[in-house]
């Protein structure tokens, strides 16, 4: 299975070229993006459109929706965003739940569930890889840190022991933000094991995606 995206910074490090006042280290795709890292754990292969007519079918209906909305928003003097988010609402709902496609002569939304019905999609149910027992492990921002000849790490100005992993072994971190209770919850895994886990306040993380 493959995803088919742009070349967004969210799904791939895309690197300018060389100045005279800056060399860069980096060359495009040297660098996996968190995105990326949570694909290739899960088995799913990824191919980069090289210009927005290359996604015709997603590009096209984002068109139109933004059309719509621009002129919906000019005729009913429209200039709050809440007002604008209204009016975005209601053509997606319209878009896909009652209008009839003009190249599949279909509404989407029954056209989808008829082919989730017939299992004609690529969709698949959902499971953990191994060794992870938590959706949390997979969904996750990712780091990894050496641990010291104290056995600790340092993580964004915090200081953590690590007293089942031996010195100078590294850890993976995975990060799940909590923006509710402005904590960021760590899970630490070692050998395939999951060895530490802890909650620190969320202001400070600087997470590079």
């Amino acid at each position: 299975m493959h995803f088919y995206v742009d070349s967004l910074r969210l799904f791939r490090f895309v690197q300018g070229r060389d100045s005279f006042w800056r060399k860069h280290v980096l060359q495009t795709d040297d660098a996996d993006t968190q995105w990326g890292k949570m694909m290739s754990l899960l088995g799913v292969g990824v191919t980069f459109a090289l210009s927005p007519q290359a996604r015709g079918k997603v590009e096209r209906p984002y068109r139109w929706l933004q059309d719509r909305i621009v002129r919906t928003c000019a005729l009913e003097s429209l200039g709050q965003l809440e007002e604008v988010r209204t009016v975005l609402r209601e053509e997606v709902d319209r878009y896909n739940n009652h209008q009839v496609h003009s190249t599949t002569r279909e509404i989407p939304s029954l056209r989808f569930s008829k082919a989730i019905a017939e299992g004609n999609t690529l969709f698949r149910p959902f499971s953990l890889p191994k060794p992870y027992t938590s959706p949390k492990d997979v969904f996750c921002l990712r780091e990894s840190r050496m641990v010291d000849g104290y056995r600790r790490i340092s993580l964004f100005g915090h200081q953590i022991q690590m007293p089942r992993v031996p010195p100078h072994e590294e850890v993976a971190i995975h990060m799940i933000p909590d923006i509710h209770k402005q904590v960021m919850e760590l899970r630490l895994w070692w050998n395939e094991k999951m060895v530490h886990s802890l909650s620190l306040p969320l202001q400070g993380f600087r997470v590079h995606f």
